[in-house]
C-alpha cells in the first residue's frame, strides 16, 4: 500500500514528465534564457533605479534589506533544505533516465529540493509587492517569478514540488524581512525626530 507521501512523489514525477514533455525548439530557447541568473541583471538594474527615485533617501535601507533577503533566500535553501534533504534533481534520478528533455545538456547539481530559483524570485517578488503595493507591478513581477520557476521544471532540473516549496519559503522569508524593514524604518524615523527636536 502506497503511504502518501510515495503518492505525492508519485504524482510529482508524472506532473514533471507532462510539463517536460511540452518542449519544443523555440520554448527551448526562451527557457533557457527565463533560467539564466546574468540575464536577470537588467532587471535589477531598472529595480534599484525604481526604488531611488520613487523612495529618495529611504532607498538605501530597503536596497539594504532587499539584499539580504535575497542571500538569506539562496543560502537558506541549500543550506537548510538541498544540503539537509538530499533529494536527487530529476535530471539525476536514476529512474527517470532516458525519459527527460534537456536543454543544451544541462542538469544541474546534484541536488534539487527545494528551488533556489524559485525561493529568490518569489522573494524578492513578494517583498518589492510589499513595497509598492501596485497591482500593475505586482502582476508583472510575480508573472516574472513565474516563469523563471516554471523554466527550471522545463530544462528537468526540479520536480514541480521543488519549485511549489521553494516559492512558498522565499514569500514566507519576503513578509519576515518586510517586516524587519518597517521596525528599521520605523527606528530610523524616532532617531531623526529626537535629532530635530534637539536642534
Amino acid at each position: 500500500m502506497h503511504s502518501p507521501m510515495n503518492a505525492l512523489l508519485e504524482l510529482d514525477k508524472k506532473i514533471l514528465l507532462l510539463l517536460n514533455g511540452l518542449h519544443s525548439p523555440l520554448m527551448d530557447e526562451i527557457m533557457w534564457f527565463f533560467s539564466r541568473i546574468p540575464v536577470w541583471i537588467p532587471l535589477y538594474v531598472l529595480l534599484i533605479i525604481f526604488i531611488i527615485l520613487k523612495f529618495g533617501k529611504k532607498s538605501w535601507l530597503i536596497i539594504l534589506v532587499t539584499a539580504l533577503l535575497i542571500a538569506c533566500s539562496d543560502q537558506t535553501s541549500v543550506h537548510l533544505f538541498k544540503n539537509l534533504f538530499h533529494r536527487l534533481r530529476p535530471s539525476h534520478e536514476p529512474s527517470l533516465e532516458g525519459l527527460l528533455h534537456f536543454v543544451r545538456n544541462y542538469h544541474g547539481g546534484l541536488y534539487g529540493f527545494i528551488s533556489s530559483h524559485a525561493s529568490n524570485t518569489f522573494a524578492l517578488a513578494t517583498f518589492l509587492s510589499l513595497l509598492f503595493r501596485k497591482k500593475w507591478f505586482s502582476w508583472a513581477i510575480f508573472l516574472w517569478a513565474g516563469i523563471v520557476s516554471y523554466s527550471r521544471i522545463y530544462l528537468g532540473v526540479h520536480y514541480p514540488g521543488d519549485v511549489l516549496c521553494g516559492a512558498l519559503w522565499g514569500i514566507l522569508l519576503a513578509f519576515a524581512f518586510f517586516a524587519l524593514y518597517r521596525k528599521l524604518l520605523s527606528i530610523l524615523n524616532q532617531q531623526n525626530t529626537a535629532k530635530d527636536a534637539g536642534h
